[in-house]
């Protein structure tokens, strides 16, 4: 259920960004959220579990959560605020959702996180949906360079889910101090580039609303709780229950915008959610390791 809420609140963040994004410029609104997100959070590392654990930290402990901050914060969220500011959300939310796939083939290798056939269906199943419900979108538009920051979003995305299942399914690190620390360097790195490159422009107040909001509940909250969920569910299932987010978006602007769906858009949105019922089908067998 935290997964599912996770999701559902990161699926309204498309709708604020694409509204933001017509005052704010792109990495510097993505800049913004995550660094107010990450002093929201801050107080809470000075707990003294959590500041005692930091204390005891060694080189690798800081490379690994390094690592983390940059690929999933400065990499897939800037360059994923940068693409939806060239692409439409539709677009880029296909190109993103391609994600759960690699990350399939990804925990197999590295995680040695082996899905079941049963759950292999459900991936073609889910792929299928997405193939109804997107490809009439036509490509052209945004030009090439909005589909080249997408793919460095993607391939970060990938990276990321797999470095926060290795950090997280570990339990060596308190879920708060993982997502402080690499939250507080990605962060860091993404504002800092967007004001170096971008500036910071005049902001109107609903502008503002709109950071703090995505700060607050999008971001603090919302990545605290996946870190968790990281820790209990496989990469390939938290990917897949992520992916759902494409089709709440689908719906929220249809509700909000007025964006209606045909029929065959209702069928691919079906595909999808049963290819996510399906892997998500006896989570604890479906996990085979390699001896």
């Amino acid at each position: 259920m935290l997964a599912v809420l996770v999701t559902f609140i990161w699926s309204t963040s498309w709708i604020f960004i694409k509204i933001g994004l017509k005052e704010i410029p792109p990495l510097t609104f993505a800049g913004l959220r995550y660094f107010f997100a990450f002093l929201c959070l801050l107080p809470f590392l000075f707990q003294k579990e959590n500041l005692n654990q930091v204390k005891h930290f060694h080189k690798n402990d800081w490379i690994k959560l390094t690592i983390l901050g940059v690929v999933s914060y400065s990499f897939a969220q800037g360059f994923q605020y940068l693409g939806l500011a060239l692409l439409s959300t539709v677009t880029v939310g296909l190109l993103l959702n391609l994600s759960s796939l690699f990350v399939v083939f990804s925990g197999m290798i590295v995680l040695q996180e082996r899905p079941t056939k049963l759950q292999w269906v459900g991936v073609a199943i889910n792929l299928l949906g997405i193939f109804v419900y997107f490809m009439p979108v036509g490509f052209q538009n945004g030009g090439w360079l909005g589909f080249v920051f997408v793919g460095i979003s993607l391939a970060a995305n990938i990276a990321g889910a797999i470095q926060g299942r290795a950090v997280n399914r570990s339990e060596k690190y308190n879920v708060l101090v993982v997502t402080v620390i690499s939250m507080g360097i990605g962060s860091t790195i993404m504002l800092g580039s967007g004001l170096i490159l971008q500036g910071l422009p005049k902001i109107s107040l609903t502008s503002w609303g709109i950071v703090v909001l995505l700060a607050v509940l999008n971001t603090a909250f919302a990545f605290t709780a996946w870190n968790y969920v990281q820790r209990i569910l496989p990469a390939m299932e938290s990917s897949f229950i992520n992916s759902t987010n494409i089709v709440q978006i689908a719906l929220l602007s249809w509700i909000f915008l007025g964006e209606k769906l045909t029929g065959r858009e209702i069928f691919g949105l079906a595909l999808t959610v049963i290819g996510v019922l399906i892997v998500q089908i006896n989570v604890r067998p479906t996990i085979q390791k390699n001896s």
